[in-house]
């Protein structure tokens, strides 16, 4: 969890058609507020996403992007470095994961 959001990620169900595709969900709960915000928050998040997992993103991976109170108003690139560090903290958890239940890892390169 990071001050501008929450990341989720979970491997594609097998025989999924978009397997090769990297899927982004967005969501705003009435914590964060208004209708107003909760949306500008959402276009935010989505603006931050192609630039990141566009990029950075794992095909294969299913991924959600949860706002929080700060996302409104928190600098765009504060934002951006907040998706970046929780995107590199589930790609780590998720080879630890694997490693341990013996599956193979992907090295990254």
């Amino acid at each position: 969890m990071r001050p501008g959001l929450l990341l989720q990620a979970a491997s594609q169900p097998p025989g999924d058609s978009d397997g090769e595709r990297v899927r982004v969900g967005f969501t705003a709960s009435r914590k964060v507020g208004n209708a107003v915000v909760r949306n500008r928050a959402k276009r935010r998040l989505r603006e931050a996403a192609a630039e990141v997992l566009g990029r950075d993103g794992r095909p294969g991976t299913d991924y959600v992007l949860v706002a929080r109170a700060a996302t409104a108003e928190r600098p765009y690139a504060e934002l951006v470095g907040d998706l970046e560090a929780a995107l590199r903290q589930v790609e780590t958890r998720g080879q630890e994961s694997r490693s341990r239940r013996g599956e193979e890892v992907l090295d990254e390169v």
